[in-house]
């Protein structure tokens, strides 16, 4: 009779084991496709040069650049891409980690060209993307080159 509750206990133990981790995945794949999607449209917003980019960042977001001190909130992250120069940009997610909750971390490759499709850079990319009511928001958002910078 013991073997019996004992295998049950077990039994129970497993089946919400892979319950919970099958809800985990799909909330991952959920979130990989709103990331997806994002990446996506990023570097046409950006060459709007009209503000628009802003809807991919939380209202408290920071960019992370190389060389340079954090870009925090909505203002300064517009100034930070006002003007900047016109790109395209893909992204391809190596890993995201965490449990859909509240936040996300994307592991990334990026490669950039000019208009053209002309190789300008290519880098890797770090991003904390939060849940919000609009969706996933980036939070945090750390890029660098795989080359020297130029002087």
């Amino acid at each position: 009779m013991m073997k019996k509750v004992i295998f049950l206990g077990l039994l129970l133990t497993v089946i919400s084991v892979v319950h919970a981790q099958s809800k985990s995945e799909s909330v991952l794949q959920e979130a990989r496709k709103a990331i997806e999607a994002s990446n996506a449209v990023y570097a046409d917003l950006a060459n709007k040069n009209d503000g628009s980019i802003l809807s991919r960042y939380t209202v408290d977001a920071c960019l992370l650049p190389p060389n340079a001190a954090p870009v925090c909130g909505a203002e300064n992250i517009g100034k930070f891409f006002k003007d900047g120069p016109k790109v395209h940009s893909k992204f391809t997610i190596q890993n995201l980690y965490g449990d859909g909750g509240e936040f996300i971390t994307e592991e990334s490759y990026y490669e950039m060209t000019d208009l053209s499709g002309n190789k300008l850079d290519d880098g890797k990319v770090i991003v904390i993307w939060k849940k919000t009511a609009a969706g996933w928001k980036m939070h945090r958002d750390m890029f660098s080159s795989n080359h020297s910078a130029k002087n």
